[in-house]
């Protein structure tokens, strides 16, 4: 894990039990929110800059869960 709260979205879909391509679409489609479920990180990257989203698993777990005990369809 990246620090206390951040991880990649490897470990991310990982513990959540989606693929990476199902994190990449709830992000992509709002579902995910910007600065409480991800945050872009520069780190280590050359420009052209194309930033990777780091995910903060347990507030990602907890909007998915609200979605699924809710009967929302989330999938990609």
């Amino acid at each position: 894990m990246l620090g206390d709260i951040w991880s990649s979205s490897e470990l991310t879909a990982e513990q959540l039990g989606i693929t990476e391509i199902e994190l990449s679409c709830l992000r992509e489609n709002g579902i995910l929110k910007p600065g409480i479920h991800w945050k872009s990180s520069p780190i280590g990257q050359k420009k052209p800059w194309k930033p990777k989203a780091l995910y903060n698993i347990k507030m990602c777990r907890k909007i998915i869960n609200k979605f699924y005990f809710e009967g929302h369809n989330i999938a990609a």
